[in-house]
């Protein structure tokens, strides 16, 4: 490991302007949740101006090594040059017309040419809509009504048929709460439980293909197996893991065959485009070509079809192709990873640090002396981490423009706030928590 100088980053003037203002102007303060003050640090940027690379850079200028990367939809890295290249030729023929633009066709060929299990796709602005959208056809397809999804996975839209499966179920009809079900996780014993306690009436399975754990590599496709056998679908949700854990992601990675898969983060480097494909027999529900059939309205969207998001895409699929991306991306988490362990080995941390996911993504758990994880020590680390140049979450996504000396800067970052982390879980974290904000579960009954 290089030797690394950390900033001293304490200035944060304009980001407390800038929260006093955003409060009264945008429910939340911004447009998704997990952008929220309240997962942040009292002590931390309010508001991006702009990025580069790796980099970002608050509204007092202060710049930060960026780990979530756009909340992992930037896969390439901020303002990068190929992509915006691409865009600026198409915002130069107009980005939306009365007709499907030709560029439509080009990507449609393209992404299906990624993944052969699938004959049709169609494309959105977010993840949500493709989401509710698979799950529509589902119960089109199938005539049932249910919707099961694994309980410890955290987010897969913002429609009424996961939120009322959430502690955020304010507002949700009682009844469209009863048509989601959950399961554990990466198990065939409980899914097995789940189709007898529910004989007929499962019209799909919605799940992440790899969220936690490491999977067997026969499993999703037994999984998906079993589903078919109680006439259910399956819908591999590849919001998060699409163009990381493979190309184009984990459908490939385990041979399977869903029967949908939904795509999202890191497809178009931070750019609107996400996509819903499928078998052709169940997307058709959704055309209009069945004549004489009930029609399904599927996705109806009037940017869905924005051309320089659809080109974002397409310049992102072909560095994809053409260099090494994966490889790269998977080098620089495992990098880290090791650099991490070292710290919690060296200071004795194991019992209070737990690190989650994978070399495309990790995470980690800070817990309390009793091994409870807790929020105020972890708000604490994020604290000392965005106060040495880290804009961190506790999330690593890698992204093409992260450098192994990128990483030394952040593990570096990591061991100075281990040593307080330390004197937090001695003395507490509050005397050394400037503010007193502690994070907050996104999904919570309560503000």
């Amino acid at each position: 490991m290089t030797t690394v100088h950390l900033p001293d980053i304490t200035s944060f003037e304009k980001s407390d302007e800038y929260r006093r203002v955003i409060h009264r102007l945008i429910p939340g303060g911004a447009h998704t949740y997990s952008k929220g003050d309240d997962q942040f640090p009292e002590r931390s940027p309010a508001a991006i101006t702009h990025g580069k690379g790796a980099y970002c850079w608050d509204v007092d200028g202060n710049k930060f090594l960026d780990t979530l990367m756009g909340l992992t939809s930037v896969s390439l890295g901020h303002a990068y040059e190929p992509v915006l290249r691409r865009v600026r030729e198409e915002l130069d023929k107009g980005v939306n017309f009365s007709r499907p633009s030709v560029i439509e066709r080009v990507m449609a060929e393209k992404f299906l040419s990624l993944v052969p299990q699938h004959d049709m796709i169609k494309f959105a602005k977010n993840g949500s809509v493709c989401t509710t959208a698979a799950v529509k056809l589902a119960r089109a397809y199938t005539g049932r009504m249910l919707v099961a999804r694994p309980a410890e996975h955290p987010f897969y839209s913002y429609d009424d048929w996961f939120i009322g499966s959430t502690a955020c179920d304010f507002g949700v009809p009682e009844t469209t709460k009863n048509l989601t079900v959950t399961y554990r996780e990466d198990s065939l014993e409980d899914l097995e439980r789940l189709f007898s306690e529910f004989p007929g009436q499962i019209a799909c399975i919605i799940s992440e293909p790899e969220k936690w754990n490491e999977l067997q590599p026969d499993f999703y496709q037994q999984a998906i197996d079993l589903a078919h056998r109680h006439g259910t679908l399956w819908i591999m949700d590849e919001m998060i893991t699409g163009f990381k854990t493979g190309m184009p992601g984990s459908i490939a990675r385990f041979n399977a065959s869903p029967d949908m898969a939904t795509w999202g983060k890191g497809i178009a480097n931070g750019f609107s485009f996400c996509a819903l494909t499928g078998k052709r027999e169940i997307m058709e529900y959704g055309g209009i070509k069945r004549t004489g059939e009930t029609k399904v309205f599927l996705v109806s969207t009037t940017h869905g079809g924005e051309t320089h998001a659809i080109a974002a895409g397409l310049a992102t699929i072909a560095v994809f192709e053409n260099e090494p991306v994966i490889t790269h991306n998977h080098a620089i988490g495992d990098y880290f990873l090791r650099g991490i362990k070292q710290v919690i080995d060296h200071r004795h941390l194991h019992d209070s640090i737990r690190i989650t996911g994978f070399n495309w993504s990790s995470g980690i758990v800070i817990k309390n002396r009793n091994g409870v994880a807790d929020m105020g020590l972890r708000t604490l680390f994020m604290q000392e981490m965005i106060r040495r140049g880290v804009l961190y979450q506790g999330i690593l996504s890698p992204c093409y423009s992260h450098t192994f000396d990128d990483m030394d800067l952040m593990i570096a970052a990591f061991d100075e706030s281990c040593a307080v982390l330390e004197k937090g879980l001695t003395d507490g974290y509050a005397g050394y928590l400037q503010g007193s904000q502690v994070i907050q579960p996104v999904f919570r009954k309560f503000n």
